[in-house]
């Protein structure tokens, strides 16, 4: 039970906490991109079972695969003004990484 509420928490309640922590005027836009990176949870649609609890996310299916992760990991670090690239990208490359994250510590921490 508690590991559902810290998984649920850690997807739901901590973007909205994060999203006040970067801008504070903007935290309403932030927190529903952050939310919306809960979307990358579509690829567990192309597994079957959908969900195994015996199964960690990171490295199996293919939005949280490492090559994945590296794109996210680029997109909180490349200078996107200069790039030509929106500054929103930043905000979904940390909430991706976020999310990676989360299903990580799901499955290693409280096994």
């Amino acid at each position: 039970m508690l590991r559902t509420l810290v998984h649920y928490g850690l997807h739901f309640l901590a973007p909205l906490l994060l999203a006040l922590l970067w801008r504070k005027e903007k935290w309403w836009r932030v927190s529903l991109i952050l939310l919306a990176t809960m979307l990358v949870d579509l690829d567990h649609l192309l597994v079957r079972p959908i969900f195994d609890p015996n199964r960690c996310s990171i490295g199996f299916h293919l939005l949280h695969s490492y090559p994945m992760i590296g794109l996210y990991a680029l997109l909180c670090i490349l200078p996107l003004k200069r790039l030509g690239l929106p500054s929103w990208l930043r905000i979904v490359g940390a909430g991706l990484l976020f999310h990676m994250f989360t299903d990580w510590q799901d499955y290693y921490l409280w096994r």
